[in-house]
Formats: structure tokens, C-alpha cells, sequence
């Protein structure tokens, strides 16, 4: 007598006869959450990255994380630099620096620099990188020259600065006493109507140079294609810079401007070698302030508040940024630059027919 071995009474011994098909159980694989333990290849990937992480978390740890504590600290005692932190004043320091005119006129300057230079920059630069962008005799040469100004440290172009902006035997007092014209008796950056002004002219020529290499750096990556498109249309020089080149710049724009703006924030150094913050707090911003109360009247306390509320200023300024207008561009530039691209060569078409 033969038996089926798919029976499954037959087949295992012991087994309940109720008609059903036994199915193998399921091997899990290495690796799996119940009762088994990690491969030597997960092991190897962990401990690769703790390797590469480790050393930028220690260096965030100590030179962010832990001045941040070190300022919250400071900031609620009033502590003029020597002996231990024993007068606890809480937020005292955060209501004397908010209720200071020179804090909050260090804000509106801080405030006029991001503005001012988003206006200057953005068109300055667009246009110098459209220029620049097309093929003519010494364009590398004209390229350095641009760019030179940001590859100078800010000490070293400031110094410069000031030297050609000393009162009377300045380069610029000289050249306007040349043609005419009567310079302040202080300097220009001696004189508070024009102090502010003067310094944004300097930031400007100093930064501008960023600005042309980002959106220069964008300009090789649109296609060649579109602008043959616009050609073939019979579009002018013009209209294809407006039409399809400085459209697809906008996600380059809103970085730099990202940029700018934090940069604009925090300025500090050239500041401080040209006018220390002077004169009569013309050009006071948030990062003068502080220094100025940190090392020149020892009142750290206030400056650690001060510096608190520089954070958290710019904190809250870079957060909405991102929130409202870089958020655009986190979708894939490939399907971004495609729809645009569809979009602006269809107008063109469109455009050309009409007329």
C-alpha cells in the first residue's frame, strides 16, 4: 500500500488530521528585528559613519554648541569678566539691551545692509555675469579682476579702504577736490550722514564678486539648446536674456540672497576696522555692539544677551527664508528646469507668432 507523502498526517508523524496543508515556516532573513542579531556588513556601515561623523559633531560641539550655552550662561548674570558667576540677574540683561536706543538703532543698520545690499548686488551682478557670460578679449582677465575682491580677507580690504578714504590726503578727497567739489570736513567716513552709506559701497564692492561667480556658474548649466530655440525664433539678445536666462537664475538668486542676508547679519570685521562702529553710532551694528560692550566696557552679561538675541534673529530669519521662498526649490531640478524651459520657449513661439 502506497501512501501520498502530501498528506499531511502521513507526511509528519503526529500530525492532526484536519485536511489542511502544512506550509514550511519562513527562514528570516540575517539581520531581521525578531531575534536576530546585526550582519557584519551593518556593523562595518556604522561604524564607518561614526567615523566620519565624530569628528564634525566634536567640532560643532565646541565651536557652536557649546559658546551658545557659554553666552545663555553669561547672559543671565551681571558679570563685568573677573571672579565667579554669582549675580544672577536673569532677564534683566536681555531688557536693558532691548530697551537700548544704540541696540536698536544697531538693528535698523543691520537691517538697512541686508536690504541695501540685495538691491545693489542682485542687478549689479546679473548684469556683470550677462556681460561677462559672452565671448570677447580678456574676459578670464575681467573675470579675476571681479573676483579679487572676495579672495582679499576683510582686514586687509578694509585697511585699504580706509586709507583711501582718510580725510585730506585720501584718494577720494583728492579726486574730489579735483573736480570741484568740497568733501566733509571729517571724512567720509567721519561724517554720520554718510558713514552708513559709505561702508554699504564698500561691502558691495567687496562681496559683488560672489554674486557674479554663483550666477555665473548657473549660466553654464542652461541648456544650449533653449537659446538656439530662441534664435530660430528670431529672438533678440535681449529677449532671450529676459525670456529664458535670468528666469532660470532664480533658484541661484534665492541662494545667494540666502547668503547675503545671513553674511549681512553677522558683518562684523570691515565694520570694525573702518569705523568701530562710529561716528556717534552711524554705522553701529548688532556684532559692534556686542564687542563693544564685551571688551571695551567689560559689561558681558549685556553682551551675551546681545548675542543671544543675534542668534536668534538670525535664526529666525534664516528659518523664514527657507520656510517661504527656498522651499521652491527643493523639488528636483531636473523636472524644475524642464517645465521652465517648456514654458519659456513656448512663450517665445507664441510671442513671435503673435507678432
Amino acid at each position: 500500500m502506497t501512501h501520498d507523502v502530501t498528506d499531511p498526517a502521513r507526511a509528519v508523524p503526529g500530525h492532526a488530521t484536519s485536511g489542511a496543508r502544512r506550509t514550511a515556516p519562513v527562514r528570516r532573513a540575517p539581520g531581521g528585528t525578531r531575534g536576530a542579531g546585526l550582519s557584519g556588513d551593518t556593523w562595518r556601515k556604522r561604524f564607518e559613519i561614526l567615523v566620519f561623523v565624530t569628528p564634525a559633531l566634536v567640532l560643532i560641539a565646541l565651536f557652536v554648541a557649546w559658546p551658545i550655552i557659554t553666552a545663555v550662561r553669561f547672559s543671565v548674570y551681571d558679570w563685568k569678566g573677573f571672579g565667579d558667576l554669582t549675580d544672577f540677574v536673569g532677564l534683566e540683561n536681555y531688557a536693558e539691551v532691548l530697551g537700548d536706543e544704540v541696540f536698536r538703532s544697531a538693528v535698523a543698520h543691520n537691517a538697512v545692509i541686508v536690504v541695501g545690499s540685495i538691491l545693489l548686488q542682485l542687478p549689479l551682478g546679473v548684469a556683470i555675469a550677462l556681460l561677462l557670460n559672452r565671448r570677447m578679449r580678456g574676459q578670464g582677465l575681467l573675470r579675476t579682476i571681479i573676483f579679487v575682491p572676495y579672495v582679499l580677507a576683510e582686514v586687509i580690504a578694509a585697511v585699504v579702504w580706509l586709507q583711501l578714504l582718510q580725510p585730506q590726503y585720501g584718494f577720494f578727497d583728492a579726486m574730489t577736490a579735483k573736480v570741484g567739489l568740497t568733501p566733509p570736513d571729517q571724512g567720509w567716513l567721519g561724517t554720520p550722514e554718510y558713514a552708513l552709506w559709505v561702508v554699504l559701497l564698500v561691502l558691495t564692492w567687496k562681496y559683488l564678486g560672489l554674486a557674479v561667480l554663483l550666477f555665473l556658474a548657473a549660466m553654464q548649466g542652461i541648456s544650449e539648446e533653449l537659446y538656439e530655440a530662441a534664435q530660430l525664433d528670431g529672438a533678440s539678445w535681449w529677449q532671450t536674456q529676459r525670456q529664458i536666462t535670468i528666469p532660470l537664475l532664480g533658484p541661484t538668486m534665492r541662494t545667494w540672497a540666502f547668503l547675503s542676508m545671513i553674511g549681512s547679519i553677522q558683518c562684523f570685521d570691515m565694520i570694525w576696522v573702518l569705523t568701530q562702529g562710529g561716528p556717534a553710532n552711524a554705522t553701529n551694528t548688532m556684532a559692534t555692539y556686542l564687542i563693544d560692550e564685551g571688551t571695551k566696557r567689560h559689561n558681558y552679561g549685556i553682551a551675551g544677551a546681545a548675542s543671544v538675541i543675534l542668534f536668534v534673529i538670525a535664526f529666525a530669519m534664516a528659518l523664514a527664508y527657507q520656510v517661504l521662498i527656498l522651499r521652491r526649490d527643493t523639488q528636483d531640478d531636473t523636472q524644475r528646469y524642464t517645465r521652465a524651459e517648456r514654458a519659456l520657449v513656448g512663450a517665445l513661439f507664441r510671442k513671435r507668432k503673435a507678432a
